[in-house]
């Protein structure tokens, strides 16, 4: 089984037993793989490593899909990384482009190769559509406040895919997790995918009709470990 998973509210929510339970299947199950695939910048994501529970992936895809790597190396898969960064116009050109657009404040976080903003409701929303567009990027708003200006056809779903058909993933052993609406594009895949307890309501609606997605009952690791359950996903049994 390969679980691609997002981190915050998803993989790092739940009980402290559900997270200990989840966890140590990666440890002790070489038939189990992880993959991140988060909305953090990758240095954001580095810290969880210092915790001796924390298993490591085999990948990372973090920035919203925007940027890959290595669990081990934290080197970049290429040529997936390449594609990514020609398709992106720059930090600098998101930034002009939407400074006059009101109640958007760029969020202090480590970002590469997208821009993410707070949004309220005060935000003209179809003008930071118009915008964006403008740019040749995509906007992905989720949870009511996160705005992410991403370069075009890239989101956690397409580098998910790409990582998948490069590596000879079998996709029927891939479970996606997520809880807000930045992780739409991973159900959206057609892979197996449980949409955790707590999530948004916005993307419990948008997934409703999606028969591979199992709407789990308990938050976090534990909606995880429900859907691993639900879909006889534990791993891979030894020959």
């Amino acid at each position: 089984m390969i679980l691609a998973t997002d981190l915050d509210g998803t993989f790092l929510a739940g009980s402290d037993e559900q997270k200990q339970e989840l966890y140590q299947k990666f440890f002790l199950d070489q038939y189990l793989s992880l993959v991140f695939v988060s909305g953090r910048g990758l240095a954001s994501i580095l810290p969880l490593f210092e915790m001796a529970s924390m298993p490591r992936p085999h990948f990372i895809i973090c920035d919203v899909g925007a940027t890959v790597v290595k669990g081990d190396s934290l080197e970049a898969v290429e040529p997936l990384q390449s594609l990514i960064e020609e398709r992106w116009p720059g930090k600098e050109s998101v930034t002009q482009a939407l400074a006059d657009i009101k109640g958007l404040q760029p969020q202090e976080v480590p970002q590469q190769r997208r821009c993410s903003y707070f949004y309220n409701n005060t935000t003209d929303i179809d003008a930071l559509k118009l915008r964006v567009q403008q740019l040749g990027c995509d906007l992905i708003l989720s949870a009511g406040k996160f705005a992410d200006v991403l370069p075009t056809g890239i989101n956690k779903g397409f580098s998910l895919q790409r990582l998948a058909k490069q590596f000879l993933f079998a996709t029927d052993k891939i479970l996606v997790a997520g809880d807000t609406f930045n992780d739409l594009s991973l159900f959206n895949t057609g892979y197996k995918g449980v949409v955790v307890g707590n999530a948004e309501p916005g993307l419990r609606d948008a997934t409703a009709a999606l028969h591979t997605i199992y709407h789990a009952r308990e938050e976090g690791a534990g909606g995880i470990l429900e859907a691993m359950q639900h879909f006889d996903l534990p791993g891979i049994p030894q020959k």
